[in-house]
């Protein structure tokens, strides 16, 4: 009687996968997009510079309305006057802008940031910008205008304000913000970005300092406003 054929030999088990299973989430997406503001926005910019007097105890200095506003942004073509990126988030893909863009010269900048918890706004509503049935929110902006540096010889971009509302902070929105302005002004050829800082703000200061930004103590703000330069009203120059 022949022998029976020997049992065939175990296949190797199969290696684990070291990929997380598809349905995995991997954290809290959020999308983030830079785009320049319009006059639409003015309700928005209003509301953060206010809470930016608030931040930095200069609420005495602050009277600014949605009017003066109006009266002085948004008159002149973006980059050749006052100029405002502003920065939408949303936990969706944001929509992208209707057409006609505000400046052929600037493509908004787009960003994904994957967060380990979601971010709460208890603001959100008054922040919401509509786009069809999506939204998405207004965290920050940047003010900044044309200067002049007679020592380049080069024009040169000064920043005004920047501003991430509280909740949005400490995430990299502030320095996706002035990296966009900076970024402008190599595209257009321009030979340097300032702004200044208060001296209390020493977070801010380590801010600049590290995205390469120096510090200038030597140089002191000299401002001329209310009663003294309406002085010069009937000046005899």
């Amino acid at each position: 009687m022949a022998a029976a054929a020997p049992p065939p030999p175990p296949s190797a088990a199969p290696e684990p996968s070291m990929a997380p299973p598809e349905t995995t989430p991997l954290g809290h997406p959020l999308f983030t997009r830079i785009r320049l503001a319009t006059p639409l926005d003015i309700p928005f910019i209003h509301k953060m510079i206010h809470q930016m007097a608030v931040f930095e105890r200069l609420t005495h200095l602050f009277t600014a309305t949605e009017s003066s506003l109006s009266s002085n942004l948004f008159l002149s073509p973006p980059f050749q006057s006052f100029t405002i990126f502003l920065l939408e988030l949303s936990s969706s893909p944001i929509p992208p802008l209707p057409s006609p863009s505000p400046s052929p010269s600037f493509t908004p900048i787009e960003k994904t940031f994957n967060l380990d918890i979601p971010i709460n706004d208890p603001e959100k509503d008054a922040f919401s910008v509509h786009y069809g049935n999506d939204q998405a929110i207004i965290g920050g902006f940047v003010l900044f205008f044309p200067n002049y540096s007679t020592f380049l010889g080069k024009p040169g971009f000064y920043v005004e304000d920047l501003f991430v509302r509280d909740c949005y902070r400490r995430k990299g929105f502030g320095a996706m913000l002035l990296s966009a302005v900076a970024k402008q002004a190599v595209k257009m050829g321009y030979g340097r970005v300032e702004w200044v800082v208060l001296d209390w703000n020493v977070n801010a200061i380590k801010f600049y300092e590290q995205m390469g930004a120096k510090v200038l103590p030597e140089w002191r703000i000299c401002r001329l406003t209310g009663d003294a330069l309406q002085a010069y009203q009937n000046a005899n120059v």
